[in-house]
Parts: structure tokens; sequence; C-alpha cells
């Protein structure tokens, strides 16, 4: 094989490679990410753990078809290091692979594996209904419900996100047995029917993907042209796999089978108790209250009485913390403890400036929502965080 590409083009897509790529694999191949040129204008390059897999193509001038797989991080870590401008890549019978800049001296060599021993990607089946998403409708989903995905991989039917497209609804579901995250938003003329158990990694792989796609797109919104193009993924789901396509590559996911918890069951209903709160200022005192925490709980106590909130923290090692701030609240008195974490999750990713505490015993969960703009017919987001002993 030998071709040429550009070297931003080149660092760009094997930098995307390096969160799929399985370098502690037992598979020495899973750790290579396969640079193949099967035409004459483009370059193939993929990454999978076999359970991510990771396609995309750049253009190139291609002298010579061929394949081959290389180290992942090490192609990374030299293209990184060339000059700006064309290189030339090639590979031997042997899969010993050149990586030479066009006009330097500076020059690279890679032991890599032939083509053919790379794992072949899964495909999705012919006929599989297919989806077309804004990508930042998924990547809001994604941002308001990734916190609370557990990171216990034993656990597997919580250390995933539920991914669930009805009518013309989609939501994300989020939970790791002390704290829930659920978003719907409405997506107007797009009628579909899907349910994906997507598990953690592939959630961070997205949203990474849908970041990229979206800070890509800022230049095609001008404020001169009145338009705004948006990027879109297209959604497969096929078997036990679902593909995501867009910005000319294809992530691909094995879903998890399992079944996960039954959500709306765990959602408290009419709480008569209801405090809002300024977020900044709520996040800014939690935060500060915390260092006083003990380390192993991270829990704090929220005292809400008419007007305001006291938020406490004690330690037997460090001491105590106390701040107050004012509330919009006139009901009767409560205390509750929480961790402080997971409040803050939730406030992190409200953009309100004014967030909704609902609550009902001092042994009840708490439900959090956003109190401004953000909430309406077509967008909801809601969290739900058990309580704790102070």
């Amino acid at each position: 094989m030998e071709l040429t590409v550009a070297k931003k083009d080149l660092l760009k897509l094997v930098a995307r490679m390096q969160g799929v790529a399985e370098r502690k694999s037992t598979m020495p191949v899973l750790a290579n990410v396969l640079l193949a040129a099967d035409g004459q204008t483009a370059m193939r390059l993929a990454a999978t753990d076999l359970y991510l897999s990771l396609l995309g193509r750049i253009p190139a001038e291609v002298s010579k078809p061929g394949s081959v797989a290389v180290s992942a991080k090490d192609l990374f870590d030299r293209v990184k290091m060339m000059p700006d401008g064309p290189i030339v890549i090639a590979s031997q019978d042997n899969a010993t692979t050149t990586l030479k800049a066009s006009g330097s001296a500076r020059r690279y060599t890679l032991r890599g594996m032939p083509g053919d021993d790379f794992p072949p990607l899964p495909q999705p089946a012919e006929g599989s209904p297919t989806l077309a998403l804004d990508v930042d409708v998924l990547s809001e989903l994604i941002q308001k419900t990734y916190f609370s995905i557990s990171t216990d991989e034993t656990r597997a039917h919580l250390n995933s996100a539920l991914f669930e497209w009805e009518g013309d609804t989609v939501r994300m579901v989020t939970t790791d047995g002390h704290r829930l995250s659920k978003v719907d938003v409405k997506v107007t003329g797009r009628q579909a029917s899907a349910t994906m158990l997507i598990p953690l990694k592939a959630v961070l792989e997205l949203r990474r993907l849908c970041d990229e796609m979206l800070s890509e797109s800022q230049p095609s919104g001008s404020k001169s042209s009145g338009k705004t193009t948006k990027p879109e993924l297209l959604i497969t789901q096929s078997g036990s796999s679902a593909f995501f396509q867009g910005a000319g590559m294809t992530f691909s996911v094995k879903l998890v089978d399992a079944q996960f918890p039954p959500y709306s069951q765990v959602i408290p209903q009419g709480a008569d108790k209801i405090i809002r709160a300024p977020r900044v200022a709520f996040a800014d005192a939690l935060k500060a209250v915390s260092v006083a925490a003990s380390e192993r709980t991270g829990g704090v106590k929220l005292s809400f009485s008419a007007k305001s909130m006291r938020i406490t923290s004690e330690s037997p090692e460090s001491g105590d913390g106390f701040d107050e701030l004012p509330i919009d609240y006139n009901g009767p008195n409560i205390s509750i403890g929480f961790n402080a974490k997971y409040f803050l999750d939730v406030l992190a990713s409200i953009v309100d400036e004014e967030v909704e505490v609902c609550l009902s015993g001092e042994l009840d969960p708490a439900v959090l929502r956003p109190a401004g703009t953000s909430t309406s017919a077509d967008r909801q987001f809601i969290a739900v965080v058990m309580p704790m002993r102070i």
C-alpha cells in the first residue's frame, strides 16, 4: 500500500480512534488501527474493541491499494510530530509501514500486522430501519444524563443509558441506583420506534462525536445567511448492534442485553414541598460546604425554611461547613441529607437561572428540574436523588 494524505485529516481521524482501540486487550490486534486504500481517492481507517467500532474515510491520493494494521497510539504520536502538509504512507509485504513527511527528511517506521488480520467490522442487515436525529438533540440527551450512569461494569443494566424513541419523542434515562436522570425531547415531524441500552463507553464516545460535529458545523451558521445547518446522525438498529453515521464516520456499538429498571416507578409523584433556588448560587454554596464534608460519604444537610436554605456539613476529622442563601419557599421546615456531588452534577447540566427542588418527606427522594425557559412541552428534564442519613 502507498498513498499520500493531509496531516490534519489523518491526525484528526486517528485521534478519534484512540477512544475505541483497546490497549489492554489480550488480543494485540485490537490495539491497532486499520489503514486501508480500496480506491484511488480515499483512505479508510478503522478501530474496534469487538464491542465498539469506528470507521472513517478521508481524502487521499492512492498510488498502490492495500491495507495494514498498526498501533493506534504509536501512529497518533508520530503523526502528531509530523510537520503540516502531506504525509506519504507506504507499507511493505511484511507489514512494515513507513510514514514520511513530503518535502522533509522526517520519517518513522512502524512494525505492523497484515490488514487481513484485523477483525471484520459489524454491518447493519440490509433493510434495517434508519432514523435521522439532529446531533444537538442527541448531545443534549447525553449531556444531561451521562453523569448518573453507574461505572460498575458488573451491573450491565446500570452501566448503560436507555435510549427510547416513541412516536415524536426521543428519551434518554440513566441511573446508578442512587440517582436517576431523564430527558424527553419532542422531534416534530419525525415518527419512529426504537429502544436501545447503550453501554457507558459508547455513550462517552458518542458524546465526543457529537461535540466534534457541532463544533465543525458552527461556521455554516453565519448570521449573514440567516440559516444554520443542523448536522444529523443516521441511527440504525440492526440485531444486537446500533450504528451511528455522520461526518464521514460510522460508529457501531454492541447493545447491552439486560433489563433496564422500571424508571417511571422511581420518579416520585405529587411532591408537596417545592423550592425555587438560584442555580449558580446554590451550586457555589454546595461546592463550598462540601469541602468540609466527610470524604467517605460526601454528605451535606439541606435545611429549608421560609425564604431560606441552610447547607451544613460535618466531618469528625476536619470540622464543619455552613452556608445560607435566600430561596422562594413558604412551606414547613424540613431537613434532609444528600450526597453533594449528585446535586452538583445535576446543577451543572442545567442552563436555567433557577432550579426547582421538590420534596415530600425527610426520607423521600428529591426531584430536581429546571425552573426557567428550557422547560417546555418540547423539552423536559428531571433528576431524582435518593436521600442519605447525615
